[in-house]
C-alpha cells in the first residue's frame, strides 16, 4: 500500500441496513482522501463488489443475511492482493469479532464510532498500520483469556515455534497488548528494531497484522509477565 499522503483510499462499504450504509456514506464523503466507489448489502454482493472496484479498504459488517460478513472476510483475506477489511459491530469482544480477527481483519469498530474516529482507522488500514490500539488489543486478550483452552494450544506453540528466540519473545510481549515503543524500552532495542522483529514474525507465521499473532500467543498460553 503506498504511503502516498495524497493518495485517494477507495473504500466498499458493506451493512444489510441502507440508513446505516448512508450515514457511513456521508460520513466517509466528508474526508477529502476517501472515496465510497460502492455499496453492498449482504457478504456475497461484497465479494463480487470487490472483484469490480478492487478497493483499499473495506468496511464490513459481521451480522448479515445471507453471507455474512464473517464468511466474506475469510474469502476476502485467503486471496492475493486481499483489500484490508475493517469489521463493524455493536459489540465489542464477541466469539463473531474474534473470528473475523482470526481471519486477517485489521480491526473493528463499533457501529457508533465517531466519524473522525472511523476516518482515522480507515487511514490506519490503507496504510497498513494497525487499527486497534495497545490498550484496546490489551482488553480483547484479557477478555478472551478466561475463554476453554483446547487441543489449539499444542498447534499454536508448533507454529510458534518457527520463530528464532528473540522473535518469539517478541510475539508474547504482542500477545500482552503492547506497543512496540513499550517492548523496545523492555527489551533495551530500538523501536526500529522491534518493527523489524515484527515483520519477520509476520512473514515467518504468514499473518497479517499483530493482532493475529496476539491470539495466536493466546492460544499458546504464553504470556509476557513481569
Amino acid at each position: 500500500m503506498s504511503s502516498d499522503p495524497a493518495r485517494t483510499v477507495d473504500v466498499l462499504v458493506v451493512d444489510d441496513d441502507p440508513v446505516v450504509r448512508f450515514g457511513l456514506d456521508m460520513m466517509l464523503r466528508g474526508a477529502p482522501d476517501l472515496r465510497v466507489v460502492a455499496e453492498a448489502g449482504d457478504g456475497a454482493q461484497a465479494l463480487e463488489l470487490v472483484d469490480r472496484h478492487a478497493p483499499d479498504v473495506v468496511l464490513m459488517d459481521i451480522r448479515m443475511p445471507g453471507t455474512d460478513g464473517l464468511s466474506a472476510t475469510e474469502t476476502l483475506r485467503r486471496r492475493p492482493q486481499a483489500p484490508q477489511v475493517v469489521v463493524l459491530t455493536t459489540f465489542d469482544a464477541d466469539e463473531h469479532v474474534l473470528r473475523a480477527l482470526r481471519a486477517g481483519a485489521a480491526g473493528f469498530l463499533l457501529k457508533d464510532t465517531p466519524p473522525d474516529e472511523l476516518v482515522l482507522a480507515i487511514r490506519h488500514a490503507a496504510a497498513g498500520r494497525p487499527v486497534l490500539s495497545p490498550e484496546v488489543t490489551r482488553r480483547l486478550i484479557d477478555r478472551v483469556a478466561g475463554s476453554d483452552r483446547d487441543s489449539g494450544r499444542e498447534a499454536a506453540r508448533r507454529r510458534l515455534a518457527l520463530l528464532a528466540e528473540r522473535e518469539r519473545t517478541i510475539a508474547v510481549e504482542l500477545g500482552a497488548g503492547r506497543s512496540n515503543a513499550e517492548i523496545a524500552a523492555r527489551h533495551h532495542v530500538s523501536v526500529a528494531t522491534v518493527k523489524t522483529h515484527v515483520s519477520s514474525i509476520l512473514t515467518k507465521l504468514d499473518l497479517n497484522n499483530r493482532v493475529q499473532v496476539a491470539l495466536l500467543v493466546h492460544d499458546a498460553a504464553l504470556d509476557a509477565s513481569g
